[in-house]
This record gives structure tokens, C-alpha cells and sequence, in this order.
């Protein structure tokens, strides 16, 4: 494929890239953290219980849905993702920021707060941040 096609194949993508299930999920997880690799490697990452069948049947789906790319290097093969974790990240907490928080993160905190999962101290390390970037 031309590296123009890929280019326009990946653009479309990004534009319809579905939301993934909890189980793909933990799969991209492990293609993110392995880089390029076979079943057998991406398996290191995951639970030990997850049995090898399943994890090869995920990375299949993932691959259709465009997540993933594959190679056959001698009879194996071989995964990478199509996307980064942060490319996927900025897409679906955008929407969850949008979709359950009227689009507001001040909304997105104070829920964390509510619901005591984020500290005074954490809460100081934001505000510290935001006020680094706005320097």
C-alpha cells in the first residue's frame, strides 16, 4: 500500500474509531505496552487467567476494527498498534467529559472530589500544573 493510501485509510479511521470493549481495552493496553509483537508476548501483560485463545480472538477483532495492523513473519504473526494510547485517550475522554459532565471538566473534578477519589493534595498538584501551562 502507498504511503499515501495509509495516510487517508488512518484519516478516515480516526474519524469513525469506535469505542472499545472493557476486554479490547485490556488488550490495547498490552499491544501499547509491548510495542510490536505476537500473542504469546502481549500475553506477559495481562491477567493470568486471561487463557491464550480469548487474547487471540480480541487481537483478531482489534484488528478488523483498525486498531491493530498485523505482519506474518515466518509463521508467526506479528501486532502493532494503528493508534497511540494517546491518540485513544484524547478521543473517548473527550467524550466521556462531553457525554456525562455537559462538556465541562470542572464538572469531571468535582465529581472525583465528590466521590473521594482524588485528594487535597492531589487536588493541589492540578491546580499547580494548570498554573505551570499557563505561564
Amino acid at each position: 500500500m502507498a504511503p499515501y493510501e495509509i495516510f487517508v485509510g488512518l484519516r478516515k479511521f480516526r474519524r469513525k474509531m469506535e469505542k472499545l470493549t472493557h476486554a479490547e481495552e485490556e488488550a490495547m493496553q498490552a499491544v501499547w505496552r509491548n510495542g510490536e509483537g505476537n500473542i504469546k508476548s502481549f500475553m506477559d501483560y495481562l491477567d493470568e487467567t486471561t487463557p491464550y485463545t480469548t487474547l487471540a480472538s480480541t487481537i483478531k477483532n482489534l484488528e478488523k476494527k483498525g486498531y491493530l495492523r498485523s505482519r506474518l513473519l515466518g509463521n508467526t504473526y506479528l501486532y502493532k498498534p494503528v493508534i497511540s494510547e494517546e491518540e485513544y485517550k484524547k478521543k473517548f475522554m473527550g467524550n466521556v467529559v462531553k457525554d456525562y459532565f455537559d462538556n465541562s471538566y470542572k464538572e469531571l473534578v468535582n465529581f472525583f472530589v465528590e466521590q473521594k477519589k482524588l485528594s487535597a493534595k492531589e487536588l493541589k498538584e492540578i491546580i499547580s500544573m494548570i498554573e505551570k501551562g499557563n505561564d
